[in-house]
């Protein structure tokens, strides 16, 4: 027999045992067990499957909110990296900027900007070398190459992969480092050549192609009209 304050109990609150799935649970158990083995308890079996439903419906919920944080932060973060490389009153510290803070913020190990030029000469410009490595200078039809690994086609604006062969030549000596990376193919305006906005990261994971490319491509079309008005 239950003792009688425990009992007292049950039938003063019955629904906090109703709200404890581990007791409701033990009840059910002991019931099947009472029933015998030749008895199916279709009631029993209903509710096994309403809580493995329950169960998965609160994974479910638990993934939906994680990944609603997660794009919240990465837009807030994006935001901070665009107030930050729209502060620089000059070029130059435009550029330090992006190699600095910006960076940082989107907590990406290199950054750097591709411009493509018809002057075979153009590394030798003071104004270059004094930029350094966060700005390189390509021969035309470079930026197209590299976002296509090669191939002939259009290829996307936005791009997220694992680093490839071409890596080797382009980042030089970091190459060893970097694994992953994020180009953004940049159009600077009518009579310009094509740039390349190049996010790199030591991280293999952090630029996925299956990742969403939304909020980078946000960041490139602010970064290429700011580039437009420097370029004018």
């Amino acid at each position: 027999m239950i003792e009688p304050d425990l009992r007292d109990r049950i039938l003063a609150e019955p629904e906090r045992l109703l709200d404890d799935r581990d007791v409701m649970n033990a009840l059910v158990s002991a019931n099947e067990r009472s029933l015998g083995e030749n008895i199916v308890d279709l009631r029993g079996i209903a509710m096994q499957r309403l809580e493995s439903r329950l169960d998965r419906l609160e994974d479910t919920h638990r993934s939906v909110i994680a990944a609603a944080y997660e794009n919240l932060a990465g837009t807030n973060q994006v935001h901070r990296a665009v107030l930050q490389m729209l502060e620089p009153t000059n070029f130059e510290a435009f550029m330090a900027a992006l190699s600095g803070e910006v960076a940082q913020t989107l907590r990406v190990d290199h950054v750097r900007l591709v411009l493509e030029s018809l002057q075979e000469d153009s590394e030798g410009d003071p104004t270059l070398r004094r930029l350094g490595e966060v700005l390189t200078v390509v021969p035309r039809g470079f930026v197209a190459n590299y976002l296509t690994k090669g191939r002939n086609g259009p290829g996307r604006s936005v791009v997220l992969r694992s680093v490839t062969g071409l890596a080797a030549d382009f980042y030089g000596a970091r190459a060893e480092g970097i694994q992953s990376e994020a180009l953004m193919k940049l159009d600077l305006g009518p009579g310009r050549l094509p740039g390349m906005l190049v996010f790199a990261s030591e991280d293999p994971n952090q630029f996925k192609s299956t990742h969403g490319t939304d909020l980078l491509a946000f960041f490139a079309g602010v970064f290429e009209r700011t580039m437009r008005r420097w370029l004018g």
